[in-house]
């Protein structure tokens, strides 16, 4: 799975989100990396609008992982790794359970994750362009 999405503008994310979701195919965790206001949240939360997911999505920042239902997709993990200090935290949390089982998992910060996340973890990129829109590199 590589591809490039644009994000012209936050009017946008609805439309990455939807072509987001039509690439996703059979695949389960998706890592996303980017600067701090990159848009990592914004464009999680328009994915899982797009999913049907009928709950409040909001970033786990202090909760760490949030999980919502879609009645299309099923469990939804929402991972925010920011403020673990080590990966023993992430044993704690069961990740296993998250990481290997059934649900789609989007984890911000991944990179505290290290080598736990599962090989065929989906990279997704974000950075901010001059014009401020986004892209998302997907590999």
């Amino acid at each position: 799975m590589k591809a490039s999405i644009v994000i012209k503008s936050p009017a946008h994310l609805k439309q990455a989100a939807r072509q987001f979701i039509s690439l996703m195919a059979e695949n389960r965790v998706f890592a996303f990396y980017g600067e701090m206001g990159a848009g990592k949240t914004s464009f999680i939360k328009s994915l899982c609008k797009e999913m049907e997911v009928h709950d409040s999505v909001s970033s786990p920042s202090f909760a760490l992982i949030y999980e919502y239902f879609s009645e299309k997709y099923g469990s939804i993990y929402h991972f925010d790794l920011y403020r673990i200090k080590n990966q023993l935290e992430l044993y704690d949390l069961g990740y296993e359970d998250y990481f290997y089982g059934k649900g789609i998992c989007f984890i911000e910060w991944p990179e505290m994750a290290g080598n736990l996340l599962p090989p065929e973890t989906i990279s997704v990129r974000i950075s901010v362009n001059p014009d401020k829109s986004r892209t998302l590199k997907i590999e």
